[in-house]
């Protein structure tokens, strides 16, 4: 199997896509949440020491998945990216209506200016403080640029605030192409999201649903995978809800239908890195998980969720 071509926005800078290696498409370095309190990410010397035990425990680049508001710092991510030798795409967006408090100032935006700042994050560059906003380069502004767009919902449910977001995020795809990501809420709502990007003209193909594995229902996966969707799975080492035995049979039953996948830890919490303290860590899916996935689907068909996937659907040409 073989990547596409294009280019992928980086936190250094565009690549070509088939330069990316082996990706997790879904993590998060830096992450500040009203519903996360005390597992904040803000500690940069850590975060460093996770991305580092990511990349040798064989990835070669990841998503950081936090969007607009929630504790982004785009200058640290490249920072790491630089000292880590790990490839590094960041996100703008904004994630599902209950992670940002009720006077938050995202809220107060409209559609049309949503649109405009998340246009910005990936064409001129994201702002150096979270949450602040700067129209073009300027002081506020670093060089660094976003390479994925993303936008969340709640469990079977889309807020007016979310549907905003949705439009926005839309609206931002037809002017560059980024890939989108959205959150699903335990994987439900996903044909309903697909609905309402692909009436805005986002074709499917360029969507990543993250979460997927949280509703295990294969069927289901192998129809939003005929629609051309991307199955984010991102559940490993959460035994208190599935365990990864389970996840691994779905797996193989969905890459045996012909599902297209892409994987991720989305550990997300300060008390979830070892270098903060926590564990299992960001090592977890690359040492542990993979082996194991490997010996049930093949080394062709893991390379194609570690590369092929990943990689066309980071790709900005593939509209």
């Amino acid at each position: 199997m073989t990547s596409p071509g294009g280019f992928v926005r980086t936190v250094l800078g565009d690549v070509p896509a088939g330069d990316l290696g082996r990706v997790n498409y879904h993590e998060h370095l830096f992450q500040v949440s009203p519903l996360l309190p005390g597992d904040e990410l803000t500690d940069e010397p850590a975060s460093q020491t996770e991305a580092a035990a990511l990349h040798a425990s064989g990835f070669d680049t990841m998503v950081d998945a936090t969007p607009v508001g929630l504790g982004r710092n785009p200058e640290a991510l490249a920072r790491i990216s630089r000292v880590a030798g790990l490839t590094i795409v960041a996100t703008t967006g904004a994630h599902r209506d209950a992670h940002y408090a009720g006077d938050a100032w995202l809220r107060e935006f409209s559609e049309e200016e949503l649109a405009a700042l998340f246009t910005g994050d990936l064409t001129t560059g994201m702002p150096l403080a979270d949450g602040e906003v700067q129209p073009a380069l300027g002081p506020g502004t670093g060089p660094v640029r976003a390479g994925v767009l993303k936008a969340g919902i709640d469990y079977w449910s889309i807020s007016p605030f979310e549907n905003t977001v949705l439009r926005a995020v839309a609206s931002a795809h037809r002017t560059t192409g980024a890939p989108v990501m959205v959150h699903l809420e335990f994987g439900t709502a996903a044909h309903e999201v697909l609905d309402l990007l692909e009436g805005l003209g986002v074709p499917p193909a360029r969507v990543a649903l993250a979460h997927a594995d949280r509703n295990p229902d294969a069927g289901l996966h192998l129809e939003l995978a005929a629609r051309g969707a991307l199955l984010g799975y991102d559940g490993m080492a959460r035994s208190r809800t599935r365990t990864d035995a389970e996840l691994l049979d779905l797996t193989a039953e969905v890459v045996a239908g012909g599902g297209t996948l892409l994987l991720g830890g989305d550990v997300a919490r300060r008390s979830r890195y070892v270098a903060y303290g926590g564990m299992p860590g960001l090592a977890y899916l690359g040492e542990r998980y993979l082996p194991r996935l490997a010996e049930r689907i093949g080394a062709d068909a893991l390379d194609g969720i570690l590369t092929v996937n990943p990689h066309r659907w980071l790709s900005w040409d593939a509209r």
